[in-house]
């Protein structure tokens, strides 16, 4: 892909981000101890810490002034990586920004531990956050589920196995640039696009490692593939955000599409020239700081 397909103030940012090859066991490893290194974001008035309970772990964001709502989140790593440091800043920044209390979920990693572990752990910690909302001062039906690339697919697989399940619902879906359609990878004439920082070989190599099976296979666990669901009539309202030039663009435009579809209230977002993980790449952007502004927005109106 051309650099000049990218928005202009993001372009110096992308052209250096580094490129790993996720598919090699020893790059994942360093890559995951190199965000467990990261250091704490110091956001006043928000309190940052590790928890654990029972099956459930996760990193909490308090902040001191509350509005009563709460967001378990689920970090990005293409299924096999990551961790909530990588969202420390957005998650504390959100926090302070509209008082909500954050969960940001730990989840186990494929191709080490393939589906269902970390929809498991992510079902684990929305088991725990519904158990002490109240005690955090928070309303249980005023949780919505949010994720980041392949945490947004986790996420949105958490909201579809929530409602199947009944109980209490996800007030919403904030589902940022999410990895949501594994039949993606299996187009190899999205090889040679060359995608900035997330491209289809790395997309292909993350789903079969989560899903045990190539992508694109006629058959896929329930649950792990969210775009495969038929039938999204009464999922909870949704906003999606995904940049024009990001391999997920067709996929999170397509599932925006079926969930209107199937009545389901969806605000979509695309950003001009923005590629994946643009947000965390060049963070202080004005593309950024507008687009985390609208998604902010729809999240503090749950």
């Amino acid at each position: 892909m051309e650099l000049e397909r990218i928005e202009s103030s993001l372009r110096d940012g992308v052209r250096r981000a580094p490129r790993v090859d996720l598919g090699k066991a020893l790059v994942r490893k360093a890559s995951r101890v190199v965000v467990g290194l990261m250091p704490r974001a110091r956001v006043p008035g928000v309190r940052i810490s590790e928890v654990r309970e029972g099956g459930a772990r996760y990193r909490l964001y308090l902040p001191e002034e509350r509005g009563g709502a709460g967001l378990v989140w689920v970090h990005g790593g293409g299924m096999v990586g990551g961790g909530p440091k990588q969202t420390d800043r957005l998650c504390a920044e959100t926090a302070r920004a509209l008082g909500v209390v954050i969960a940001s979920a730990r989840y186990r990693f494929a191709p080490e531990h393939p589906f269902p572990a970390a929809s498991d752990d992510c079902r684990a910690v929305w088991e725990r956050v519904l158990v002490n909302a109240r005690g955090w001062g928070v309303s249980p039906e005023r949780i919505t589920v949010g994720g980041q690339s392949a945490g947004g697919g986790l996420a949105a697989g958490l909201v579809q196995r929530v409602h199947d399940e009944g109980g209490v619902q996800p007030a919403g879906q904030w589902l940022v640039y999410p990895m949501l359609d594994d039949r993606t990878a299996a187009r190899g004439e999205l090889d040679a696009v060359g995608h900035f920082v997330w491209d289809n070989r790395a997309n292909r190599f993350g789903w079969g490692a989560v899903l045990g099976v190539r992508p694109g296979a006629d058959v896929v666990p329930e649950y792990a593939v969210p775009a495969r669901r038929g039938d999204l009539t009464g999922l909870p309202p949704a906003w999606i955000g995904v940049g024009d030039v990001d391999l997920f663009h067709d996929e999170d435009v397509e599932y925006a599409r079926r969930l209107r579809a199937a009545g389901v209230d969806v605000t979509l977002d695309v950003a001009p020239g923005a590629p994946h993980g643009f947000d965390g790449i060049v963070p202080d952007s004005p593309v950024t700081s507008d687009f985390l502004a609208r998604a902010r927005s729809w999240l503090g109106e749950r």
